[in-house]
């Protein structure tokens, strides 16, 4: 007579811990039967498990011995269907370490490493802008410098507020910030007047006495050196104010490409005002031109433009 498949319950019963029933390696039992092990003097010792809502329960690492080397192992049980029996699957390691790590799900990535992959990611980010933004301001100062004649700035001969002889081998030593203009306009010379106050007090502050402030007459006939003086007296007591003779003067501004015109048949007394080009002009130690500021910069940008060429600046620095 045929032996009747195995209930539900005497499977049950089988797999409990120290059950009566226990046969766990039963031949006769399909539902139970499973392979012996390939070794039968390794010693297995693991803790039973149970299966639990039909989800893979991990177990922690247990030893094998086999002779002189020592592994983990570690098991699970997954179950397949709703009654049928667990399947035992193990796995060796070498360490507890790397048993460890394959039950916390981890390795080479992690929170961490994406979180040094993003502050390096940053910082290389942040330095690489840094460095395009040097290159740039080398380009333009090198580019600037050109061969022979200057393309802007050349040498000038005119007399400061005292009255003394100044000459473009007074700037050298120094940055120097040059704006042409003149003493009777009515609003745009004493708007950027107080913009180059205040680019001069930015820089001053951060990189010390590094550069000149200077204002070129472009109206000497009225632009005396005392007229001169007390009129950037009202904007800052550091200024240079330079004037000269009007042939003077207009080989300046020609050399600093600059536009500037008077009225024709002008009379004694009479009030005119004068056109003129409404940059700043930086030029480096050297006497060489550098760059061009327009109204387009604010005090505080201009002020940053001119710190880090003087950063970029590799020559000898008059800081006195």
């Amino acid at each position: 007579m045929p032996r009747p498949a195995p209930s539900v319950a005497s499977t049950a019963r089988a797999l409990r811990p120290g059950g009566a029933t226990r046969r766990a390696f039963d031949n006769s039992n399909p539902i139970l039967r499973r392979p012996a092990p390939p070794d039968e003097s390794r010693q297995l010792y693991h803790s039973s498990s149970r299966t639990i809502s039909n989800r893979a329960v991990f177990q922690a690492p247990t030893p094998v011995f086999a002779g002189a080397q020592r592994e983990f192992v570690s098991c699970r049980n997954v179950q397949r269907g709703n009654f049928s029996t667990s399947q035992r699957r193990c796995r060796a390691f070498k360490t507890v370490q790397e048993a460890d790590s394959r039950h916390r799900g981890g390795g080479p990535f992690s929170w961490k490493a994406g979180l040094i992959f993003i502050i390096t990611g940053a910082c290389l980010s942040i330095y690489f802008q840094a460095e395009k933004a040097r290159m740039e301001r080398k380009r333009i100062a090198e580019h600037t410098k050109g061969v022979g004649k200057p393309k802007v700035g050349g040498p000038f001969n005119l007399i400061d507020t005292n009255g003394k002889p100044f000459t473009h081998e007074n700037l050298k030593g120094k940055y120097s910030l040059i704006y042409f203009g003149f003493t009777h306009c009515p609003d745009i010379c004493p708007d950027e007047l107080d913009k180059m106050a205040t680019m001069y007090d930015l820089v001053k502050q951060n990189m010390g006495n590094v550069i000149r402030p200077v204002f070129i007459s472009a109206d000497p006939a009225r632009d005396t050196p005392q007229v001169l003086r007390t009129y950037l007296d009202e904007f800052h007591p550091e200024f240079i104010g330079l004037t000269g003779e009007y042939e003077e003067v207009k080989a300046t501004c020609k050399a600093y490409r600059v536009y500037f015109s008077t009225p024709e048949g002008v009379k004694p007394g009479q009030d005119y005002l004068v056109d003129h080009s409404i940059y700043f002009y930086l030029m480096d130690p050297e006497g060489d031109f550098v760059e061009v500021l327009g109204r387009n910069f604010t005090a505080e940008q201009a002020a940053k433009v001119i710190m880090d060429h003087i950063k970029d600046w590799k020559g000898p620095l008059d800081k006195n």
